[in-house]
This record gives C-alpha cells, sequence and structure tokens, in this order.
C-alpha cells in the first residue's frame, strides 16, 4: 500500500520511519507518473515488511519538491534513517525499481 504524504506528514512518515522508505515524487497530470503507480504498488505489496512506499504531489507539495531538488517527474528516492541514499528518475521498469529497493537494505 502506498501512502500519500505531505509536507506535514513527511517527518513522520518519511524520516523519522524505522524501515526503508521508496518515496515517489509525482503530479496528477504526468502520463509516466501514472505508468509507474501499479509498478509501486506491486513493490509496496512484496516487500512491505522491509519498506514503505510514499508518494509526495509536487503541485500540492511544492516546497518538498524544492527541499529535494526534484528536477523532473517521476522522480524516486529512497531514505534510510532519515537520510536520501539513492534516486532514479523517470518511467522506470519493475525490475529497475526492485533493484533500487534491494541494493538499499
Amino acid at each position: 500500500m502506498t501512502i500519500s504524504v505531505d509536507k506535514e506528514t513527511f517527518s513522520s512518515e518519511v524520516l523519522q520511519n524505522n524501515k526503508l522508505v521508496l518515496v515517489d515524487f509525482w503530479a496528477e497530470w504526468c502520463g509516466p507518473c501514472k505508468q509507474i503507480a501499479p509498478r509501486l504498488d506491486e513493490i509496496s505489496e512484496k516487500y512491505s515488511e522491509n519498506l514503505s512506499v510514499c508518494k509526495v504531489d509536487v503541485d500540492s507539495n511544492r516546497e518538498l519538491a524544492l527541499q529535494y531538488n526534484v528536477r523532473s517527474i517521476p522522480s524516486l528516492m529512497i531514505f534510510k534513517e532519515g537520510e536520501m541514499i539513492d534516486s532514479l528518475m523517470g518511467a522506470v521498469s519493475l525490475e529497475e525499481l526492485e533493484d533500487l529497493v534491494t541494493r538499499n537494505f
């Protein structure tokens, strides 16, 4: 299950989370963002014990997008112990998503 986060919940859901966190910076109008949504759901279910998947709508959370230097979407970032440690951009394949997640466990 993916969790929608905003500037009020980002700290508790992402930065203070004990699990590895995959954050998807996306927008409703973004075609590639919609393409990867089912892949994110699949990753979220497959690794639910060790991974949280959060979505940040860049249109309603511009401050977060600026803070994390999001220049294009979808922008996927891995957070561990409150730090952004890895990232990918674009409509990546399921295999690329799995690689991003598993190499950071």
